[in-house]
């Protein structure tokens, strides 16, 4: 059997600014995605904590250490600089696997600094 598993996730990231005249993705600092386990590219979904939007989309590296997250393209609609979301990506694996899989969790401050590396 196999079952699909929280891989990586960003939590509580601030939105620094958005850009509807983009071909669509979500920009994040390059530090937390490999920190996070991200790979350019990666499909994520993005959980609005500030507003409720749910979407998929796939992430482009930011600068190394800006704390940048940006909503690009079509993703600029569903949040406005400040809102808080939750950044994840989802993996399938072997059942056995799963049971002692470990997500890439990190946490970061209003700065989007890592705070914690789970």
């Amino acid at each position: 059997m196999n079952r699909t598993i929280l891989k990586s996730k960003i939590h509580r990231a601030t939105v620094t600014d958005v850009n509807l005249d983009y071909e669509g993705s979500l920009g994040i600092d390059a530090d937390l995605m490999r920190a996070a386990n991200i790979l350019p590219y990666e499909l994520v979904q993005v959980y609005s904590i500030s507003n409720g939007e749910r979407f998929e989309t796939y992430a482009i590296e930011e600068a190394a250490g800006s704390g940048t997250i940006v909503l690009k393209g079509a993703a600029a609609h569903k949040g406005v600089p400040g809102d808080l979301i939750i950044i994840t990506c989802y993996t399938t694996m072997d059942d056995k696997l799963a049971r002692d899989f470990e997500p890439s969790i990190i946490l970061v401050d209003m700065n989007n600094r890592m705070k914690e590396n789970r």
